[in-house]
C-alpha cells in the first residue's frame, strides 16, 4: 500500500544518499547498520517491563531507524550503480532476521499473547516468501496486500508509542498485525493464481 509513498519518499532522501556514499557506505554496509538497529530495537522491546515502559520508545527509534536504513540502502545503490543481485539477497535475509528478531523479542518478554506472536511472525515470514517464489516465476508482487513491510512497521511503531501509556495496546496490535500479515499472504496467493490462470487461457 505504502510503494507509491515510499518512492516519494526515496527521490526525497536523494541527499542523504549522497552524503551516505561520500562517506563511504556502500548498500551493504548501510543493511548490515539497519540489521544492528533492529537487533537494539529486539532488545529494547525484551527488556520492556510494566516499571520500564520507556523502553518501548527507544524500541521505536531503533524500529524506525532500520526501516530507514532499509530505504537509504536501496536508493545508494540505484543512485550510484552499486545495485548487484547478492545485495539485494543479503538485504532481504537481514530483513528476515530482523523481523524474527523483533517479534520473539516482543514474545518473550511476555508482552503479547504468544499465539499471536507466533501468527504476526509466520505471517510476516509468509508475505517476504510468497513475493519471492511469485517473483521467481516472473509475477509483480510489489504493491499486493494490504500489509507489506513498511506498514507492519509503521503499525508496530504506533501501537508500541500507546503501549508506552497503555501497555496492553502492544498485544492488540501485534494481534492485529497477526490478521494483516496473513491476509496479506492470502492475497498474493490469490494474485498469483489469477495471474497464472491468465497466462494459461492465452
Amino acid at each position: 500500500m505504502l510503494t507509491k509513498l515510499k518512492k516519494q519518499i526515496q527521490q526525497l532522501l536523494t541527499s542523504q544518499a549522497n552524503a551516505a556514499h561520500k562517506i563511504g557506505l556502500t548498500p551493504n554496509r548501510i543493511s548490515v547498520i539497519g540489521f544492528i538497529l533492529a537487533l537494539a530495537s529486539a532488545v529494547s522491546y525484551a527488556e520492556t517491563t510494566p516499571q520500564t515502559p520507556w523502553l518501548l520508545i527507544l524500541a521505536v527509534v531503533f524500529l524506525l531507524a532500520s526501516g530507514f536504513c532499509d530505504t537509504l540502502d536501496g536508493i545508494v545503490a540505484r543512485t550510484f550503480q552499486q545495485t548487484t543481485v547478492f545485495g539485494g539477497f543479503f538485504d532481504s535475509v537481514l530483513d528476515r532476521y530482523a523481523d524474527a528478531a523483533v517479534y520473539t523479542a516482543i514474545i518473550v518478554a511476555g508482552l503479547v499473547n504468544p499465539v499471536w506472536g507466533l501468527a504476526a511472525l509466520a505471517g510476516s515470514m509468509m508475505v517476504s516468501y510468497t513475493r519471492a517464489r511469485a517473483e521467481a516465476v516472473g509475477i509483480k508482487m510489489e504493491s499486493v496486500g494490504l500489509a507489506e513491510r513498511a506498514e507492519r512497521m509503521l503499525i508496530l511503531a504506533a501501537v508500541s508509542i500507546i503501549a508506552f501509556f497503555w501497555l496492553p495496546a502492544l498485544g492488540y496490535g501485534i494481534a492485529l498485525l497477526a490478521v494483516l500479515a496473513n491476509l496479506t499472504v492470502i492475497q498474493r496467493a490469490l494474485h498469483v493464481y489469477k495471474t497464472l490462470k491468465k497466462k494459461a487461457a492465452v
